[in-house]
């Protein structure tokens, strides 16, 4: 068998958006977990949007001459995020993803990313020994959280929809929990109207590109994050992700009605800084 891995093109998305589907499909199934892909149509459009964005790098697995698998670099801030790889269940244990996982480590060296972090669910053996393998640490427990909206004041806090003229502040807060800012992303969703900060005293001490699976949140406190997830409507996708040592925030998060859907392993190669302040990883970081 000959395998060849290639740049993703448009072309691809209906196989890759097929085998991404049917590869997390058939993990969560094993394990008794939801998908995290749940439907065709949501992994075609994910893919679809990477693919046609220039700013996340995709990469192509081909098996005597058939798409087997796929995997994409978030390439828009100063570390680098992976995901989502699948690889068509038919060709796993294979080597597939080991040879996806590591061109997407030699772009990002290529590329001089000082680290690339990424999440995976936590009951996939396989993808935990496999990232171990290549040189991935374990940074942080997660777990997902789904449930009906808390709305539970936050005295002090006041929440409000992002603009762009509030980068340099929410880079501020950024750089102070992780080390560095994430402008771009946080530009991307203020464009689309998913991104929030929260105010203390007229100033901001918190935003969230979103409290969703693929949005991230940093707050100088806890009760920074919690206003920000109270505002929020409905928590979009399977949910949003919370670090579990974070007890105190954890157990508010359980007290007002929030179930745990599944669990989640942040892991990282490179630059790691012990975030110093309050956070919420999206599901690249």
């Amino acid at each position: 068998m000959s395998l060849k891995l290639r740049p993703g093109i448009p072309e691809d998305v209906e196989a890759c958006g097929r085998i991404c589907y049917d590869a997390f499909k058939a993990i969560a199934e094993q394990h008794n977990f939801p998908s995290e892909v749940p439907s065709l149509e949501r992994a075609a459009q994910s893919v679809s949007n990477k693919i046609s964005d220039p700013r996340f790098h995709a990469v192509v697995a081909e098996l005597d001459g058939h798409i087997v698998g796929s995997n994409f670099l978030d390439e828009r801030s100063t570390i680098a995020g992976v995901g989502p790889i699948s690889v068509d269940p038919a060709a796993q244990n294979a080597g597939v993803g080991r040879k996806l996982m590591q061109a997407l480590l030699g772009r990002a060296a290529e590329r001089g990313f000082p680290g690339v972090r990424l999440a995976t669910a936590s009951f996939h053996n396989r993808s935990l020994v496999l990232y171990s393998k290549v040189g991935f640490q374990v940074r942080e427990l997660l777990a997902t959280m789904q449930g009906p909206r808390i709305r539970a004041a936050v005295p002090g806090c006041s929440v409000r929809p992002a603009s762009e003229s509030d980068l340099d502040s929410c880079n501020r807060v950024c750089a102070m929990v992780h080390g560095h800012g994430r402008d771009v992303e946080f530009l991307d969703a203020a464009k689309q109207g998913s991104a929030l900060v929260v105010e203390r005293d007229g100033r901001i001490t918190g935003y969230t590109t979103g409290v969703t699976y693929f949005g991230h949140t940093v707050g100088a406190t806890n009760e920074d994050l919690k206003a920000m997830i109270a505002a929020t409507p409905e928590y979009l996708g399977p949910g949003f992700l919370v670090p579990t040592r974070n007890t105190e925030l954890f157990t508010w998060c359980l007290d007002n009605g929030l179930r745990i859907v599944h669990p989640m392993t942040l892991m990282s190669i490179g630059l790691y800084n012990e975030p110093k302040g309050a956070y919420m990883p999206s599901v690249h970081y």
